[in-house]
């Protein structure tokens, strides 16, 4: 288990927070194994309706990265760039 906490805001839903949090597990999982690239970007989808504004993805991106010590940036644009059934892994 994480001895780390996701970053959170009181005024989502559960469903936004779930939404979140599978997320960011993506993000660790492509560090810790791989993730399949249209797996992540399902979630990472997911992410984006809950939050839309770049900025607000940039501080939370941040806040989990000083956390967690795992940077969501490199992933969403190594998925960005790679084509369907690319395994994702840093």
């Amino acid at each position: 288990m994480s001895e780390y906490q996701y970053p959170l805001r009181a005024d989502w839903s559960t469903e936004e927070i779930v939404a979140v949090i599978d997320f960011f597990t993506k993000v660790e999982q492509a560090y810790e194994s791989s993730v399949e690239r249209e797996e992540f970007m399902r979630y990472y989808r997911s992410f984006k309706k809950v939050v839309p504004s770049m900025a607000e993805e940039k501080t939370l991106c941040k806040e989990f990265e000083d956390s967690s010590g795992y940077a969501a940036y490199p992933i969403v644009k190594l998925a960005k760039e790679c084509k369907a059934g690319v395994q994702l892994k840093l």
